[in-house]
């Protein structure tokens, strides 16, 4: 448990309350992987805004997990939101897709998803 991620901050959030942290566990396994399909998605396509919205909509997330993936995020976020064209962040990318493969799979074990 809590390998590749933190409770802490969700922990202090819940205030004890178990099943309110098996919620935002839930809420982030259904939710982040989708929003990183749609960067992918958004990448391919050059699609700035798609890229920024869904970067964007994770970061929370991702700062509450403890992730080791925050500044990466904001790289991607930041492509979008700059439309910076001529920076490839498909390395970056490719950092924060695997982990959160990683941890969408510890938090469906964890908690039994």
């Amino acid at each position: 448990m809590e390998v590749n991620y933190k409770l802490n901050n969700v922990r202090e959030l819940a205030g004890g309350d178990e099943s309110f942290i098996a919620d935002i566990a839930a809420a982030f396994v259904e939710e982040v992987p989708e929003a990183i399909a749609l960067i992918k998605e958004g990448l391919a396509k050059k699609n700035y805004e798609q890229v920024y919205q869904n970067a964007h909509k994770i970061k929370p997330t991702i700062q509450m997990f403890e992730l080791p993936i925050y500044n990466e995020i904001i790289v991607i976020q930041d492509w979008g939101k700059f439309e910076q064209a001529g920076k490839d962040v498909s390395k970056t990318f490719n950092k924060v897709s695997i982990l959160i493969q990683a941890v969408t799979k510890e938090l469906k074990s964890d908690f039994n998803l």
